[in-house]
């Protein structure tokens, strides 16, 4: 199992900003917000959204990172 390597303001901005990701990909999905830029179509932008904010969250909310576990990035503050 991997130990835990997120902590201090990484897990507070992985949180937030997952949190803003998801609600504004949800947003911009049902149309209340326009998220499409150049070709991109708006569902496909708001999904990318979404799929980005939740992997935010989860890194966030487990503390743990697979990407700072190969970087040996530890913020984690033991």
């Amino acid at each position: 199992m991997m130990e835990r390597n997120v902590g201090g303001y990484d897990r507070i901005g992985r949180l937030v900003i997952g949190g803003v990701l998801v609600l504004g990909g949800v947003a911009g999905y049902v149309g209340f917000v326009r998220l499409a830029f150049g070709p991109f179509p708006q569902a496909l932008t708001a999904l990318v959204a979404v799929l980005a904010g939740v992997v935010l969250l989860v890194t966030g909310g487990t503390q743990r990172c697979p990407i700072n576990s190969v970087l040996g990035v530890d913020t984690c503050g033991r």
